[in-house]
């Protein structure tokens, strides 16, 4: 982590979060915050990290992912440009460690922002308070979209929503992306995606390629 003192990184945090937190806030960020990068497939924070900071996302794109009493994981959410984790701020104040894992989906830029900061913070802005609250809502929503559709959607259509979200998030419709990566995240085998994915290919709706998917969904 190294202190904000770059140009380029001050103007791109001012533009982000202009409309969103307080003039102070935003200067405060600066003076507070360190500036962190994490290469594509690194980890940010993993299950058992000792929480003293919270990441601010500036560019990027980080997978949240929790393990099961098997080890095997469990994708529940995604941290996008401009977005912080809701789960870290509980962590952080009452001193717990990480129960979840933030792998970088894509080179990704944060501002990890100190404990007693965000305490005092929360107290001082308004605008502070409501992006605490709309993180909570926002990554919520998201869990309970997670778990209805674990619970009762058939596996290709959760396979057509995951690809159709992918292309969201990585704003391109060619995706690097292995049949072992999209059964880990959506719970199930290599050989069952593999087979799903070639009936899509079938049907016209995606071309596989190697380590490849080109969706047309």
């Amino acid at each position: 982590m190294l202190p904000i003192n770059d140009r380029v990184i001050i103007d791109k945090i001012k533009a982000l979060f202009v409309n969103v937190f307080e003039y102070e806030l935003i200067e405060e960020i600066i003076e507070s915050g360190y500036y962190m990068q994490v290469l594509k497939d690194d980890i940010l924070v993993d299950i058992g990290d000792e929480m003293s900071h919270i990441p601010l996302i500036l560019d990027g794109l980080i997978k949240i992912t929790r393990e099961n009493h098997d080890e095997q994981e469990i994708l529940l959410y995604y941290l996008n440009k401009g977005d912080s984790c809701a789960i870290s701020y509980v962590n952080c104040i009452h001193h717990n460690k990480s129960m979840f894992r933030g792998i970088a989906e894509k080179d990704t830029e944060c501002i990890m922002l100190p404990l007693d900061k965000i305490e005092d913070w929360l107290i001082k802005y308004k605008k502070w308070r409501e992006f605490v609250i709309d993180s909570y809502h926002n990554r919520l929503i998201e869990m309970v979209e997670t778990i209805r559709s674990l619970a009762f959607l058939r596996l290709d259509d959760r396979l057509i929503n995951y690809l159709t979200k992918q292309v969201e998030l990585m704003k391109n419709k060619n995706l690097r992306i292995t049949h072992r990566e999209i059964a880990t995240d959506l719970h199930t085998s290599r050989v069952v995606i593999s087979r799903l994915l070639k009936i899509l290919e079938r049907q016209g709706r995606i071309k596989l390629g190697r380590n490849s998917i080109k969706v047309n969904v």
